[in-house]
């Protein structure tokens, strides 16, 4: 957590230190509202702790939490970016979130073999992979666009496409449980659609503009029972654009029987936002 926090500040600062002038207010005040195209993309890093709730089609239930910095040791490919456009007062953005991460060991005690929980003195060690694709695509309204702030609200959907690998092996005072089932593996995966709903915007923190406070929420089912994202933090505006430091909470509660029971993803992400 703490090398994360640090290498992300640090990139956040250093970018600041090379980058040209920051934006004047009338830069800034373009973007809120203007009757002319206006577009954005940005490509951000993301490290999160990963948690996931599997059913696995041999009757295996594990409950299965990858903290940051072992998302980071084993990230083997990400992706992440976003689009947007705004005229007047109408807009649309997306948002893509590619995760690999392989072999990620892990410690649990929320593992069942079949109908049957283990006993309290038996430990679950595993190895965890997970592959996810998650994207969203919305069309919004200003609703608010003033100097100081904008407010928008927004509809769309998004996808959750996601592949899970996991061996385990039992430690401890097994008893009445079988050989064959002191460790094993299994594969599963998953792919659901949900609209949504939410809000979004920034607010000013200083007279000329260029420090403002990002936020985020949205809400929403389909194929999962519930879904929901937030997102905050702080960001400085320059000429070309923006610098943004958030914290990113993205959670999928899914139905009875998906094989992908729960997903959440949860850490600190840096963006860099070019506009034109």
């Amino acid at each position: 957590m703490k090398r994360s926090m640090i290498v992300a500040a640090a990139t956040f600062g250093a970018w600041m230190a090379i980058s040209p002038a920051r934006a004047d207010a009338q830069a800034v005040d373009s973007w809120q509202l203007s009757d002319s195209w206006r577009f954005g993309a940005s490509i951000y890093g993301y490290l999160p702790t990963i948690g996931v709730k599997t059913q696995l089609p041999n009757g295996v239930t594990s409950d299965v939490s990858v903290p940051i910095d072992q998302t980071l040791n084993h990230l083997k490919m990400g992706f992440f970016g976003a689009a947007e456009a705004q005229k007047g007062r109408w807009g649309a953005f997306t948002d893509v979130l590619y995760l690999n991460v392989g072999a990620a060991p892990s410690k649990t005690h929320d593992f069942n073999l079949g109908n049957g929980s283990l006993p309290t003195d038996v430990s679950v060690h595993t190895n965890f992979g997970l592959e996810t694709t998650i994207w969203t695509l919305a069309g919004s309204y200003r609703a608010l666009a003033d100097p100081n702030s904008t407010f928008d609200v927004f509809a769309g959907a998004r996808l959750l496409n996601i592949k899970v690998r996991q061996s385990w092996e039992l430690t401890g005072n097994i008893g009445q449980i079988s050989i064959p089932l002191r460790s094993g593996e299994g594969n599963t995966s998953g792919n659901n659609w949900n609209g949504i709903v939410g809000v979004k915007g920034r607010f000013a923190l200083s007279d000329d503009r260029a420090w403002y406070v990002p936020y985020y929420l949205d809400v929403g089912t389909g194929d999962s029972k519930l879904t929901w994202q937030f997102q905050g933090g702080v960001g400085y505006a320059f000429n070309w654009g923006d610098v943004v430091a958030t914290w990113r909470y993205l959670d999928f509660n899914n139905k009875s029987g998906k094989p992908i029971q729960d997903l959440n993803t949860n850490g600190p992400q840096v963006s860099f936002v070019w506009r034109w």
